[in-house]
């Protein structure tokens, strides 16, 4: 299990107990929180009430991921995450990611102050990414996922689940290889963390798969970061009358196991919710009487 992040040139964070990764979506169509932060200024609020929530980094987006989404084009992208991250940068030196697969949108999130590249598609759909990454000296979270999100479906809504002979040696198997890529192009090793894309091409089964592997998946030998925010396969925990916006505890549940099996970095919509969740669980793990204070 890696010790530390960097982030940048000059910025290493820490992984010797949970971090999260506030989500900051800036996009209209967004699956829980589409249109919620639709102007810099509530945007700003939001990220300064995840700051003050125990957030250690802010992940900003401009375009949706969700199964079925529309492209959104690089402009555009740009126009709405980079005053955000200006904005941001000018009230306080949170971490920020940039949520882009899209070399132009990270180079002008880069430029605006974002220490992060957060690439869904794993380097896969811009070439010029990784040499980006590298000439930059970014952080660079690589993901997982069996195709792009227009052509993908929820997972509670497969016909047939997606093929896999093993879910979790082919996804580590895959981030591996990718993690290797960036590297050949530059990426200091240091600064890669790679995330199984859960939702992203698995069902609900897989996903599940995934979060009870995370102790392989920890052996990749770079930072996991666990993602199961608000997602569509938590309806086995919390029903599916349960809208996304409430789904918070399924959420947590699901990252304390992920918690157990390794992981440090967490990337959630409700902030304060993990911050007390992985904070009992890091105490127990400590055999303390009380959450991390770091965490409250």
């Amino acid at each position: 299990m890696a010790a530390s992040w960097q982030l940048d040139s000059s910025t290493a964070l820490d992984l010797d107990r949970p971090r999260l990764m506030g989500i900051l979506n800036v996009t209209p169509d967004s699956f829980s929180d589409g249109g919620n932060y639709d102007s810099v200024s509530s945007a700003v609020d939001r990220a300064m009430q995840m700051c003050h929530e125990g957030a250690d980094l802010i992940d900003i987006g401009g375009e949706s991921t969700r199964p079925g989404s529309d492209r959104v084009a690089a402009a555009e992208q740009i126009n709405r995450v980079v005053p955000v991250i200006k904005a941001i940068r000018g009230r306080t030196p949170v971490p920020l990611s940039v949520d882009t697969t899209l070399a132009e949108v990270a180079a002008a999130a880069l430029e605006a102050g974002a220490n992060v590249i957060n690439d869904v598609s794993a380097g896969q759909e811009d070439s010029e990414l990784f040499p980006l990454a590298a000439e930059r000296q970014c952080g660079l979270i690589l993901m997982h996922r069996l195709r792009p999100p227009g052509e993908d479906s929820y997972s509670t809504s497969y016909e047939q689940p997606p093929e896999y002979g093993d879910v979790v040696g082919e996804v580590a198997a895959f981030l591996v290889s990718r993690a290797q890529e960036a590297q050949a192009a530059g990426v200091r090793a240091d600064s890669l963390v790679v995330d199984p894309g859960l939702g992203f091409g698995k069902s609900v089964d897989q996903n599940w798969d995934l979060i009870h592997g995370s102790s392989q998946l920890s052996d990749c030998g770079y930072p996991v970061l666990g993602a199961a925010s608000r997602k569509s396969f938590l309806e086995r925990l919390c029903g599916p009358e349960v809208a996304p916006v409430d789904r918070g505890p399924a959420s947590v549940m699901a990252s304390i196991i992920q918690y157990r099996g390794g992981l440090r970095l967490f990337r959630v919509h409700d902030v304060a919710l993990h911050a007390a969740g992985l904070g009992q669980a890091e105490s127990r793990e400590r055999g303390s009487s009380g959450p991390s204070p770091a965490l409250l």
